[in-house]
């Protein structure tokens, strides 16, 4: 089968990679969309040293089970948790299912991806899309749902200052996101035309070269991609304030930069929430609903046989989300 493959050096298309083969617990997927993200181009600059099949974001057609007792998904149409438990631990049973301490996680840590002509995904992390989800809306569930996860994480007193710090695909999940809460959200980034976007949102939004650093917001959610994300955010935030690290990079991102002063989280007194994957049940609940603007988010829709370039397109300044089909 044709895949998308990064070898440990760059990333090749495979016309005659292996074909997966359901073991019991697992579902065969073929996918219908997939969304080239940020971790993606991470790891194609060397993030968690992974090599194999890239792509976590998707939804699909299952069209195989490893065990007949599953075969009632056969047919459906999924979207699925990244993060894949193979035994119970202590994190497990502490109910930090995503932190299993052996588990492989979907196209970035020991588990081929998506972005191929078929995957293989745990059932016990399926979830069936609703059939007036469109595909383009649902392969959104994944980074949708990571924006939800920030709601969790929060504790929201009066009427806070929040700043999303980045424009990008993400960035501007979150902005709406956060946007639903009780708080005055702006988003602050470099690009004019991806602003925009938070016009017909009504979120207030900033040049970062216009935005001032003064020390001031309650909350700064750093979704920059960039390495120096978090400098920026320490700047923004109050004393006794909160990030939220939405943002992963390589190694290589964090040596090749200037050396980073990490003191005023101490001095401030600043609170540092890393935040990663979240439910995708509130997310699939957005997308029914249609409360998240999905259709501006996306500014490419490519082929698979393309998927080098499409990686290129999507780590191109101005570009949005990227869009794969088989």
């Amino acid at each position: 089968m044709q895949a998308l493959v990064f070898d440990g050096t760059e990333p090749v298309l495979r016309p005659r990679h292996p074909d997966p083969k359901p073991p019991p617990g697992e579902a065969l997927i073929r996918p219908l969309r997939m969304g080239v993200c940020g971790t993606d181009l991470a790891i194609c600059r060397g993030y968690g040293g992974y090599t194999g099949v890239l792509g976590h974001e998707f939804v699909g057609v299952v069209e195989a089970t490893g065990a007949k007792r599953d075969a009632g998904w056969i047919g459906r149409r999924v979207v699925g948790h990244i993060n894949c438990v193979n035994a119970v631990c202590d994190l497990v049973e502490a109910g930090l299912r995503d932190h299993a301490r052996d588990r492989t996680v979907l196209g970035i840590v020991g588990r081929d991806g998506c972005f191929a002509e078929q995957f293989l995904l745990p059932v016990e992390n399926l979830f069936a899309v609703p059939d007036h989800v469109d595909d383009d809306h649902a392969v959104f569930t994944e980074p949708l749902a990571a924006a939800f996860q920030i709601l969790r994480q929060l504790t929201i007193e009066g009427r806070p200052y929040i700043t999303v710090l980045g424009d990008g695909r993400l960035g501007l999940l979150v902005a709406q996101v956060v946007n639903t809460l009780n708080a005055t959200v702006r988003v602050v980034g470099k690009h004019e035309a991806k602003l925009r976007h938070c016009e017909k949102w009504g979120i207030r939004h900033r040049s970062l070269g216009d935005a001032g650093l003064r020390q001031d917001q309650d909350i700064v959610i750093d979704c920059t991609g960039s390495a120096r994300g978090i400098e920026t955010a320490m700047a923004m935030v109050r004393p006794r304030g909160t990030i939220v690290m939405k943002t992963t990079t390589a190694a290589r991102d964090l040596s090749e930069a200037a050396p980073m002063d990490l003191s005023p989280l101490v001095v401030h007194e600043i609170k540092l929430i890393g935040s990663r994957c979240g439910p995708f049940p509130e997310a699939l609940n957005a997308l029914s609903a249609q409360t998240v603007d999905i259709a501006s988010l996306i500014s490419k829709r490519m082929k698979l046989a393309d998927g080098v370039q499409a990686l290129h397109e999507a780590a191109r300044p101005g570009a949005m989300k990227v869009l794969l089909t088989p």
